[in-house]
C-alpha cells in the first residue's frame, strides 16, 4: 500500500491515479473524503476526471487505511493541515484543486485560508461550515458524546446507528448499503473518535476564516441534508469572492454518490471555466 510518512511519525494512505495523455501537461485534483469515510468511497469519479488531471485520493488521520494516533499526538487543526501540506510535498505538487466532501471540505476552506499558494481551486461538497451542537448530538446516538458513541461502539455500530437514523437519505439499494458499511467498518472506532474529538472544538469553524478564503471556490450544495444549512451556505457564498454555489437535489447528505454524475459535470464546468 502507498503511504507518506510525515515527520511526527504518522502514516497517511493515498491512491494515486492519472489516465491523462502524458506527453500533455495537466493538473492535480486532491479527493478528501468526510467522517468515516475514506478513498474508497469516490470509485465513481475516478474514471471521469482521471481521464483529464492526475488524481491523488487520501485518507484522514484516523480514517480508512491512514495510521491510528496515540496519545502523544498533537490533535490540532495546524497538525492536519501541514499533513496534508506535507503529503502534497512529498509527492512533488506544488498545487492542487482540492475536492472535499462533508467534514474534508471543513479541511479544505481551513487550508484556503491559510496555504492559498497550494491551491489552484477549493470545492466543497455538502460541507457544513462547522458542527453545531445539534449535530454532535445526532451522531452520538444516545452515547455522552459523538466522540465517545464511536469509542463504544466501534466503526461498523457507528455506522449502523447512523443507517438507523438517517437510512432514508441513503441510496435504496440494501447492496450498495453493505458495501457502505464494510468501507465504514474499515476505520478503527478510535481513531474516528479522536477525530471526532477536534472536530468538536469551537475551534474547528470556517466561519471565523470563511472571509479570508481568496481562491477560486465552488459550493456543491445538497438541497436535503440534515447536517447542511442552506442559510449558512448562501453565507459562505457571499463571504468568498467569486463563489459559485450549486444546489444539488438527492437523497441527503452524500450527493457526491447518489448524484455523482451531476456533480461531476458542475465540478468539471468550474475547472474548465479557471483555464479558460
Amino acid at each position: 500500500m502507498p503511504y507518506i510518512t510525515h515527520k511526527n511519525g504518522q502514516k497517511t494512505y493515498y491512491i494515486d491515479e492519472d489516465f491523462a495523455n502524458p506527453w500533455e501537461p495537466h493538473e492535480t485534483i486532491l479527493i478528501q473524503h468526510g467522517f468515516a469515510r475514506h478513498s474508497a468511497f469516490w470509485y465513481t469519479w475516478v474514471p471521469v476526471l482521471a481521464k483529464q488531471f492526475r488524481v491523488i485520493r487520501r485518507d484522514a488521520r484516523g480514517h480508512g487505511y491512514s495510521s491510528v494516533p496515540g496519545q502523544d499526538y498533537q490533535y490540532k487543526i495546524d497538525t492536519i493541515l501541514d499533513e496534508i501540506v506535507d503529503t502534497l510535498d512529498q509527492l512533488g505538487l506544488k498545487k492542487v484543486h482540492y475536492l472535499g466532501e462533508s467534514t474534508g471540505g471543513i479541511w479544505g476552506e481551513f487550508l484556503a485560508a491559510r496555504n492559498p499558494e497550494r491551491l489552484h481551486s477549493l470545492t466543497i461538497c455538502s460541507s457544513p461550515l462547522y458542527m453545531p451542537s445539534a449535530a454532535q448530538d445526532m451522531l452520538a446516538f444516545g452515547h455522552q458524546s459523538w466522540p465517545v458513541a464511536c469509542r463504544q461502539l466501534g466503526s461498523r455500530g457507528w455506522g449502523e446507528a447512523l443507517i438507523g437514523v438517517v437510512g432514508a437519505d441513503q441510496m435504496p439499494d440494501k447492496e450498495f448499503l453493505g458495501w457502505w458499511l464494510n468501507q465504514i467498518a474499515v476505520a478503527n472506532g478510535d481513531g474516528l473518535g479522536d477525530h471526532a474529538e477536534l472536530l468538536c472544538d469551537p475551534a474547528f469553524d470556517a466561519r471565523r476564516i470563511m472571509h479570508d478564503i481568496k481562491v477560486p471556490m465552488l459550493m456543491l450544495t445538497p438541497a436535503g441534508s440534515k447536517l447542511v444549512d442552506l442559510d449558512e451556505q448562501k453565507q459562505l457564498k457571499e463571504a468568498v469572492p467569486g463563489c459559485r454555489m450549486e444546489v444539488i437535489k438527492g437523497f441527503g447528505h452524500e450527493i457526491y454518490i447518489d448524484q455523482a454524475e451531476q456533480c461531476q459535470e458542475k465540478f468539471l464546468a468550474f475547472l474548465k471555466a479557471l483555464s479558460s
